[in-house]
């Protein structure tokens, strides 16, 4: 939403403040436009896969939305890991196999659809509270492999805002290479009346002024939200990554939470006795 609302100010900062003295429809060259946006969407297909295209197309629409990690999301996530671990004190580890084997039917999982819901997030914490119930791995053994798959999901997640980031980085370029053909073009009327090459020359120049508007006033905000996307959604798999190794050191389930929440920013980390206090409200239910 503020990507758009900041999209809005730069138009109006930028074509509001031409209009007080220029005449806007000198701006408009189509032609011009779509040279701009082919050889954007051409470098971008060509320079990259298509696993990247889909991932980046894919992320592009997340970007507009609010974000769900809240601080309300990361209580349901610790709570989730505290009604899991302490069934697991009271129990053993193989009471919890039924429900790291089909979470979408376990009576604790489905009390957290929004958990459920993100199966990559799932996928994570049962993958290793499986490796926890078959007893073969250690602490330092699970922290090394969760250590490696957090490095190859950042990577991943992290493509879209490089990708985007390049594209922006090559506009100018484009802009100045629309600029050249406009000039190429007036060079060839030169026996044309000084009106009539004046408003050539000015719509070779559009191009220029188009390729360095979209790259910064557009495609770099866009590039940098999808990187703090990807820093955002990172966040909760350290999250979880420290409540189950701290449970398997031997910490009560009180206390790997709070290992988990210690993690958290501080800007979506729930306050200790909050917390508490909402683990204490969700025993009671």
């Amino acid at each position: 939403m503020f990507l758009l609302v900041g999209y809005v100010i730069i138009l109006a900062a930028s074509l509001g403040t031409y209009a007080m003295h220029g005449n806007l429809l000198a701006l408009w060259v189509p032609a011009e436009y779509l040279a701009i946006v082919g050889l954007a969407i051409g470098a971008f297909v060509g320079g990259n896969d298509i696993r990247i295209i889909k991932a980046t197309l894919a992320a592009i629409p997340g970007a507009l939305k609010g974000s769900k990690f809240t601080t309300a999301f990361y209580v349901d996530v610790l709570a989730l890991l505290y009604e899991i671990l302490s069934k697991v004190r009271k129990e053993g580890l193989m009471s919890i196999e039924g429900d790291v084997e089909n979470p979408e039917a376990s009576p604790i999982f489905t009390k957290y659809p929004n958990i459920v819901a993100d199966h990559h997030v799932i996928e994570f914490m049962t993958d290793y509270l499986r490796m926890m119930v078959g007893g073969n791995l250690n602490t330092v053994e699970i922290e090394s492999l969760m250590d490696v798959e957090l490095e190859t999901h950042h990577h991943e997640t992290a493509e879209p805002g490089h990708v985007m980031s390049k594209s922006a980085d090559a506009l100018p370029a484009f802009g100045i290479i629309v600029a050249v053909m406009g000039v190429v073009n007036v060079m060839g009327s030169v026996g044309e009346p000084p009106a009539i090459l004046g408003r050539m020359i000015g719509g070779a120049l559009v191009g220029t002024f188009l390729g360095i508007l979209i790259s910064y006033g557009f495609v770099s905000p866009l590039a940098g939200l999808l990187a703090q996307k990807a820093h955002e959604g990172g966040t909760v798999f350290k999250c979880i990554k420290q409540v189950l190794l701290a449970s398997m050191s031997g910490y009560a389930p009180q206390v790997a939470v709070e290992f988990g929440r210690k993690v958290l920013d501080s800007t979506t980390r729930p306050s200790f006795r909050a917390l508490e206090d909402e683990l204490k409200a969700r025993r009671g239910r």
